[in-house]
């Protein structure tokens, strides 16, 4: 099915070949940081994770959104579901590559990403994520890829790959358990010793990610004759309505649990985030712009009326999605550091060979994203448009 991939008209292959010259502008901006090492980026000693960490963090919940179509689908006989599961799974596949990509980027000799491998410990939480991940995205790939090509061999999908379904839905959750108990589990930093992180972490992952699968199938259905169906959207919608309002009141509590019991290490980087903290501000204007955003985005979900006018919708749900971005792809894990736990406050802000590299690794993915949904849309297309056989024509006439 490959093959299918490698067609197009010149639109495409201008877009392909656009996404390639980002790659390599993003591949020879991290030789340079190979070359250099980790100082040529923002970061420093206090804050030792930065933009792409943030970037993992987030994606890691993109990922995660693909379970919200598994679910009603395969679970639950939901129909409606049948033709846009394929493009969650095959998103999931785009965003854990990415995922894998902002690690090695991250690291200052990648080449210690084989210590993980090579020298497993099981009470190492990243080891427990690496496992995750690479499960994910082989069970998301295999899934997907098989249930397609059955698909336009016109057969039934294979048995086999019921059960990987079923392990894909708590495999999906591991996912964002396992990266959020990366941040909950280090004492030393009050912002992200929290119990309800991990469900902080599902929330937003369960908006994030279905708001932008509603963006993209809407482009499909815009620029070819591939429609995920109406109701699918509008189910979507209700998801990421859900999930927005979930995720704005797990963050409420954490606001209420820091400044009513006035802890002073939990106050100190909500106060840096939203207010300034000692003159140093930088994220302040980011932060509350994520907030605006989030209001804005849940004012016009909550009412049916609004949420039926699809334009409306897409409105709301890329609201949603850049205010998540914000909160979650660079305020939590920036957030955490400042202040360090000697109360010194030492900013960050990304370089711009951090950004250029960071480029790089989206629109790797992109580049996957628009591979594996080139193949699954030319399949699906196929299928409900057959070309007419030549008898068949003939014998018409």
């Amino acid at each position: 099915m490959l093959d299918k991939a490698l067609t197009g008209s010149k639109l495409y292959w201008a877009w392909v070949l656009f996404l390639l010259v980002l790659v390599g502008i993003g591949t020879a901006a991290y030789i340079k940081q190979f070359n250099y090492g980790l100082g040529i980026t923002g970061m420093s000693r206090d804050v030792s994770w930065g933009f792409y960490i943030a970037q993992f963090t987030f994606l890691v919940g993109v990922a995660a959104s693909a379970v919200m179509l598994v679910i009603p689908y395969y679970l639950h006989n939901y129909k409606t579901f049948g033709r846009i599961v394929i493009l969650g799974e095959f998103l999931a596949v785009s965003a854990v590559t990415m995922c894998i990509l902002f690690i090695f980027v991250d690291m200052g000799q990648p080449m210690r990403i084989m210590n993980v491998v090579l020298h497993p410990r099981p009470n190492s939480v990243m080891f427990w994520d690496s496992l995750v991940l690479s499960g994910y995205l082989a069970l998301n790939l295999l899934i997907g890829w098989a249930n397609l090509h059955a698909e336009k061999m016109g057969v039934p999908h294979p048995s086999w790959t019921k059960p990987l379904t079923y392990l894909s839905v708590p495999w999906a959750v591991s996912i964002h358990t396992v990266t959020a108990f990366l941040y909950a589990g280090l004492p030393g930093r009050a912002f992200w010793l929290s119990a309800v992180m991990a469900a902080r972490f599902l929330a937003s992952a369960f908006a994030a990610g279905p708001a932008l699968l509603l963006l993209l199938a809407l482009l499909v259905r815009k620029i070819t004759r591939f429609d995920a169906g109406k109701e699918a959207i509008q189910t979507l919608g209700k998801i990421v309505t859900y999930a927005m309002f979930v995720n704005v009141f797990l963050l409420g509590l954490e606001f209420f649990t820091a400044f009513y019991s006035h802890i002073p290490e939990h106050m100190a980087s909500f106060k840096y985030l939203y207010m300034g903290l000692d003159g140093h501000n930088k994220l302040v204007p980011l932060m509350w712009t994520s907030s605006v955003l989030a209001v804005v985005s849940m004012s016009m979900l909550v009412f049916p009326q609004i949420r039926r006018k699809e334009k409306l919708l897409a409105v709301a749900c890329v609201a949603t999605f850049i205010s998540l971005w914000i909160d979650k792809g660079f305020g939590l894990v920036i957030g955490g550091f400042i202040p360090s736990p000697m109360d010194h406050v030492t900013e960050y802000w990304p370089t711009g060979i951090e950004l250029l590299i960071t480029m790089g690794v989206y629109a790797a993915g992109i580049l996957v994203l628009t591979v594996l949904y080139k193949v699954a849309i030319s399949v699906k297309v196929a299928n409900e448009y057959p070309a007419p056989l030549k008898g068949a024509v003939e014998e018409a006439h």
